[in-house]
């Protein structure tokens, strides 16, 4: 793999190393530019990632799975809204991960995720994934009583290593079939979010978005950032990294993203389909059909 930008390096989380989410900033405090100049540079890293993936879906022989986490109000909708605005859609695919259905809890948790993958040439992106299984339901214990497991599985220490080596082990695999995975844990504070919830209240508009569900979860706040640390530490290896980007400045979270995208696309070695001497011939035959109208 190439090296990535040294300021975007700066959110990677080294592999296979523990690591504590606290010493990472929400804040980038090192950046001067203007809230236009990032639009601005935003838009041409956008355009870069649209012309990059377009040979890509060409190619049709690698797949990239980016996969964004975060607490609530963290901006995941608005971050891929901003990147990926350019896409071209038949390209792309976003899955968005909500409470398993009874056919998902009828299978392993990898299950459901496993059958949403991107196809080779296509960028897939989940909204969430099958790291809930390792995060909310490690804060929460007593959702695994509805997971129908047996009861060889009740020792739930042993169950989040394991269940962590599994997803360590099934994203591997999948960088060994050509589709590579890139994880992003958009790092808002407490106080940030509480911001947000703020906003979403007094602003009419956004009155829509307010959960008082997620209001209740900043009360395990302390446990959330043990389960996404244990889960980063855990899980990121060269083959499938982490980037902890700071969430507090979305305009900046964006493009820091933006950047991290276009990296990993960049370093794919990616050849525009070629057509033998045969096919050519035929191809000027068809040419000069539609050109005196016999075609």
């Amino acid at each position: 793999m190439s090296k990535i930008d040294k300021n975007s390096a700066r959110w990677l989380a080294p592999a296979k190393q523990k690591i504590e989410l606290a010493d990472f900033p929400t804040r980038i405090a090192d950046e001067t530019a203007s809230a236009d100049e990032l639009k601005d540079q935003l838009r041409r890293v956008v355009k870069k990632i649209a012309k990059r993936q377009s040979k890509l879906y060409a190619d049709n022989r690698h797949a990239l799975l980016f996969v964004f986490q975060a607490m609530d109000a963290a901006g995941k909708d608005s971050t891929i809204r901003s990147v990926f605005s350019g896409v071209n859609p038949a390209g792309f695919q976003v899955h968005a991960f909500k409470k398993p259905s009874k056919k998902a809890l009828d299978h392993d948790f990898l299950w459901r995720s496993a059958t949403a993958l991107p196809e080779r040439g296509r960028i897939g992106i989940f909204n969430r994934s099958y790291y809930e299984e390792v995060l909310v339901v490690r804060v929460h214990p007593e959702i695994l009583a509805g997971q129908q497991l047996p009861a060889a599985l009740s020792d739930h220490d042993a169950l989040w290593d394991e269940r962590l080596q599994s997803i360590a082990d099934h994203e591997l695999h999948l960088a060994r079939n050509g589709t590579r995975v890139v994880k992003f844990f958009l790092n808002v504070s407490l106080q940030e979010q509480a911001r947000r919830f703020i906003s979403r209240i007094d602003e009419a508009k956004k009155n829509w978005k307010f959960n008082a569900q997620d209001v209740q979860e900043r009360q395990h706040w302390g446990q959330y950032q043990y389960a996404y640390g244990q889960a980063i530490s855990r899980t990121s290896t060269a083959s499938a990294p982490w980037y902890v980007v700071p969430a507090d400045d979305k305009l900046r979270m964006r493009l820091e993203v933006a950047k991290i995208v276009l990296h990993h696309l960049q370093d794919l070695s990616l050849q525009w389909p070629s057509v033998d001497e045969q096919d050519r011939a035929a191809l000027q035959t068809y040419r000069l059909g539609l050109s005196d109208g016999s075609l």
